[in-house]
């Protein structure tokens, strides 16, 4: 009976913090999973800062979300303080030392299909905990351990295992998914653990014991670095104890840029999501959006020529800055730059999407996002990623915890662009210690130096996307979070020529304008998970909102 009062109460928890905005005075947290963005209040009550409380979110997420959650991928965080100070830190995965450009090609140069994200030589260096880490020795206020503890007690005494987790358990259970991956939530009797459980992580919470103990040097040195190395060297993987001692998490300046009154602060390369955001929000402002009606199809039409461009541009010119040196970033996001971008739309037709001259890569969807802010104002938007839903699926029984396989990020094959889902631009090729391109997006608006909109997302080549459209909507159209949040999302990347819809919220008569106009369209459920919080200037107070399409997800503000 107690069993399941305790799950009633945490479907309840979930339902309202889910499915409506949260307000708060004091501080507010917002992301896929109610237990880790609660592991965040606390942190905040404790007298911890913005980013103390992220940090305790992401490990916190370790535990409870780990289709995305991670200590085995990498990220980046973007941080506005009080007195209206920003940076990054750039967390992202690196190639390891043994990887090569054409690692994923057979004998005759073809791309061995799936290779690329399949396998431990999918996986890159992660970057996750060096990157916590560095943000905690930079701007954190409470004592590190204090920051790890809580996920640690999460994984020794277990969290409530959701109706989302069952679902996911009996699926690798039933199919052709890695041994790891199939015994990942089953219990010491060998059986898949049920909603309403108990799910505990022992080996997840000595790993985490290493980093609370020794810091970064907890995941990248010692037993844990000495277990990792071995798993790969027994697996055919390629990651070793070098590749871990000389990964280095890296602050850098924003991307920043204005849209009208506003500020915008996003990442930098090797993200791509500040550079486009930035350029599509130029072009935006060039058009008169007083004389086209919202998500009509004249609307819908705009937006994707913009983001057709705009992805264009990241695909051809962007990678990582510490081995392209002479990206033309502060070109791309220029006025100047947007103004000849936009006088090339044709209002009516759609333009022609030419593989032979510049465009995308493939990223993976299962990322996540949190967004902070605490009583001062400090704000941070972070976002994190394995790459795909739970990642390679690998990882080693000892250490508890899922590798990446971010590898699939890097152009596969150099020089070879088609069509579909390959580009071949050298700017992101394979190259050791290189981070490969990301699309994730943490991005705060500012306006007259306060935080006014902290925003992310995950899914993958949509982020930026999706992160685009709803700063759009609550800068030009003043929407509600929530609202902008759920509101209908469209996707274009240039390569592969389509524009993606979400089916459940367009009309069939906009569905024909926009095929009339040259378009070719594509349906799928869902677009992005977006987490945000709204800080309006006039009121004291935060508003907070989780993308319903998140089952554990939400907000809480206190």
């Amino acid at each position: 009976m107690r069993d399941i009062i305790i799950t009633l109460t945490i479907i309840f928890v979930i339902f309202i913090h889910s499915n409506s905005q949260t307000y708060g005075k004091n501080g507010m947290v917002v992301s896929d999973n109610t237990i880790s963005s609660q592991t965040g209040i606390d942190i905040l009550k404790k007298g911890g800062n913005a980013i103390d409380a992220s940090i305790a979110t992401a490990f916190s997420l370790a535990v409870t979300f780990p289709q995305a959650g991670n200590l085995g991928g990498g990220g980046f965080l973007v941080y506005l303080d009080s007195r209206g100070k920003s940076t990054t830190i750039d967390f992202r995965e690196k190639a390891p030392l043994a990887s090569n450009s054409v690692m994923f090609l057979d004998s005759n140069g073809k791309l061995i299909k799936g290779s690329n994200h399949k396998g431990l030589k999918s996986v890159g260096v992660p970057g996750t905990v060096a990157g916590l880490y560095l943000a905690h020795k930079k701007y954190g206020v409470l004592p590190w351990k204090e920051l790890v503890q809580p996920s640690i007690d999460l994984a020794e005494k277990g969290i409530i295992f959701s109706w989302n987790l069952e679902q996911h358990a009996k699926k690798f259970n039933s199919g052709d998914y890695p041994k790891f991956l199939q015994d990942y939530f089953k219990n010491s009797k060998e059986n898949i653990i049920k909603q309403g459980e108990l799910w505990i992580q022992k080996e997840l919470a000595e790993t985490l014991k290493f980093i609370r103990d020794y810091g970064k040097d907890g995941f990248y040195s010692g037993p844990v670095a000495d277990e990792i190395e071995s798993f790969m060297k027994e697996n055919g993987g390629l990651i070793t104890k070098e590749d871990l001692k000389k990964y280095k998490a890296i602050e850098r300046e924003p991307i920043k840029g204005k849209y009208k009154d506003y500020d915008i602060i996003s990442m930098p390369p090797p993200s791509s999501g500040g550079v486009a955001i930035i350029e599509m929000l130029n072009m935006i402002e060039k058009a008169n959006l007083d004389s086209i009606k919202f998500n009509s199809s004249e609307y819908i039409h705009l937006i994707t020529e913009i983001m057709r461009r705009a992805f264009a541009d990241r695909a051809e010119h962007l990678g990582d800055p510490d081995f392209n040196l002479n990206m033309p970033i502060n070109k791309l996001i220029s006025k100047e730059f947007a103004k000849m971008r936009y006088a090339n739309i044709d209002l009516h037709k759609a333009s022609v999407s030419d593989s032979s001259k510049f465009g995308q890569l493939y990223d993976g969807d299962n990322t996540t996002h949190l967004s902070i802010i605490d009583k001062d104002g400090n704000a941070v938007s972070l976002t994190y990623t394995i790459e795909q839903s739970y990642g390679s699926g690998l990882g080693s029984k000892k250490l508890g915890f899922l590798f990446n396989n971010e590898m699939g990020d890097f152009n596969p094959k150099p020089g070879y662009t088609n069509n579909g889902w390959l580009i071949g631009t050298k700017a992101n090729i394979i190259e050791p210690e290189k981070r490969m391109l990301s699309s994730m997006s943490p991005t705060i608006i500012s306006k007259k130096g306060k935080p006014y909109l902290i925003i992310g997302s995950p899914g993958g080549r949509t982020i930026i996307n999706t992160v685009f459209q709803t700063i759009l909507c609550v800068l030009e159209y003043n929407m509600p979070i929530k609202k902008a949040i759920e509101v209908l999302k469209i996707h274009h990347q240039w390569m592969p020529n389509k524009l993606i819809y979400e089916s459940d919220l367009i009309s069939i008569d906009s569905l024909k304008k926009l095929e009339k106009m040259g378009h070719i369209v594509s349906a799928t459920k869902q677009l992005g998970r977006l987490m945000g919080i709204l800080c309006p200037l006039e009121e004291d107070i935060y508003i907070g909102a989780s993308d319903s399409s998140s089952p554990d997800g939400g907000a809480i503000g206190y």
